[in-house]
């Protein structure tokens, strides 16, 4: 037997496969392909103060090893999530992350708010970088300041644990998570979207409606693996790495880069399993190496 269990402070992950916000929806939609309670956590699409309706379309495109999204953050608002999703992914055996946005610290405050009084989620994610929303955003995640102002908000009214997910469009995320870690973050989740564009040449505009929008899939892993281990040297918290990850080899440079975790995207788009086949290839991987214990590797190139 391998554990590949891991830990944020005493809340508990039977694996460090989590879903990321924004492209495993609530979960539900998964259900037809596999048992997602099998999986470390389930990280829920945006939640917002209000609804909203997102960008118009188009909205995705299809870049060379990746893919661009202005979704704008598009849900129902945290009203509809308390009253109709809660009750249904409540009831999943393993831990349910919301991911929260908003434009303004107070909207994030609100939200942690009434995200404590939900008994069956654990955590919260501090999305404090999200590249493609006018307001809000990328611009708490890429200042400095406004990070730190809008983490230690949310830690003064939220007891449970905080995750906060760090923008890669900055001169040096270190920082970041230095900062965000100071303020109280019980982990940092790395790295969000580039930011990026694509033209349509036949159409001879912007293949997006909003021109620029988040670059995701294996085109940003280096980017993403680089960073993670640069943050996994700084921070004393746990790092979960985003960016790329499609196989569980993928999922194992970032954990032998420092990661305690990772989180699979865009990967779920092209094969709805991915995340479960990851789970198992890197039990695989350990049983293979002759390793017990998934922290026997975690930073292992670090050491």
């Amino acid at each position: 037997m391998v554990n590949i269990s891991f830990s944020i402070g005493d809340l508990q992950f039977k694996n460090p496969v989590l879903t990321a916000s924004g492209t495993f929806g609530y979960g539900s939609e998964f259900d037809d392909f596999f048992d997602v309670s099998q999986l470390g956590g389930i990280i829920v699409k945006g939640t917002t103060l209000e609804p909203r309706e997102g960008n118009r379309y188009p909205r995705m495109a299809e870049t060379p090893s990746g893919m661009l999204n202005a979704v704008g953050l598009q849900n129902k608002g945290i009203e509809y999530f308390e009253k109709n999703i809660y009750p249904r992914i409540s009831l999943y055996k393993t831990n349910v992350i919301v991911n929260i946005n908003g434009s303004y610290i107070d909207d994030y405050v609100a939200l942690a708010e009434r995200i404590e009084k939900l008994p069956a989620i654990p955590a919260i994610e501090l999305n404090i970088s999200c590249p493609n929303v006018k307001m809000g955003g990328m611009a708490f995640g890429t200042n400095l300041g406004s990070a730190r102002e809008v983490t230690k908000a949310v830690r003064n009214v939220y007891s449970r644990k905080l995750i906060v997910k760090l923008s890669p469009n900055v001169t040096n995320i270190v920082d970041f998570a230095l900062a965000v870690e100071e303020e109280g973050a019980d982990a940092v989740s790395l790295i969000n979207t580039l930011l990026g564009m694509a033209v349509d040449i036949k159409a001879m505009k912007p293949s997006l409606s909003t021109v620029t929008g988040g670059l995701s899939g294996p085109a940003v892993k280096p980017v993403a693996l680089r960073m993670v281990w640069q943050v996994a040297k700084a921070v004393k918290i746990p790092v979960i790495g985003i960016g790329g990850i499609m196989t569980a080899g993928d999922a194992i440079e970032f954990i032998l880069a420092g990661a305690s975790a990772i989180q699979v995207g865009t990967a779920s788009f092209i094969d709805p399993e991915a995340s479960i086949k990851i789970v198992h290839g890197i039990e695989s991987y350990l049983s293979a190496k002759g390793f017990s214990d998934i922290r026997e590797i975690t930073g292992f190139i670090n050491k």
